[in-house]
């Protein structure tokens, strides 16, 4: 798994010779930040599942500061912030407020955006605020439960998975003995 995983990812002296990351060598260069074991694999995973539905083009940018934090591999923690691109945001955010709702004890229904109208566009702005600031709270709150939560399961996932993998190659390797020895 490791060896498949390495494949895609950059190396040491990618980050050194880049002109952006070479006053971050020294942090960036830590070992464990590029060591895969399932440990550093599953926190990277848990890092990035939870970075990416961080709002805007900040996502990257939260995976790489807890890999720095939390010492796990950096460029998987980077690479499972990918989950979130333009196909999947949308229904990702309106998970996010349902659950936000439900956590809230919301069980009103949803109200709609106040319809554009160009001829009372400052009444218009207001009525967007408003509608903004009362879908805020079940947003942020269902975000960061939907972060947390896919976190957790990405890391426990993760580490059964690699699991699973060193059992069946044990497994594998076992075998294997026998047919030579017999």
């Amino acid at each position: 798994m490791r060896r498949h995983l390495k494949k895609y990812l950059p190396d040491h002296e990618s980050i050194r010779q880049n002109p952006w990351l070479r006053p971050f060598a020294s942090s960036l260069l830590h070992p464990r930040l590029w060591h895969l074991n399932r440990h550093s694999a599953a926190g990277a995973v848990a890092a990035g599942l939870f970075c990416g539905l961080i709002p805007g083009p900040l996502q990257m940018i939260g995976a790489a500061v807890c890999a720095l934090i939390f010492r796990v591999n950096l460029p998987l923690a980077l690479l499972m912030t990918l989950y979130t691109n333009p196909f999947t945001i949308v229904p990702l955010y309106l998970v996010a407020y349902q659950l936000g709702r439900l956590v809230l004890g919301d069980s009103g229904h949803f109200v709609a955006p106040p319809e554009f109208s160009a001829t009372a566009f400052v009444g218009w702005t207001e009525a967007m605020q408003a509608w903004m600031l009362g879908a805020a709270k079940p947003l942020g709150l269902g975000l960061l439960a939907l972060a947390a939560g896919l976190a957790v399961v990405g890391y426990f996932a993760t580490k059964a998975a690699w699991r699973l993998y060193l059992i069946a190659a044990w497994r594998r390797r076992k075998g294997s003995r026998k047919t030579r020895a017999g």
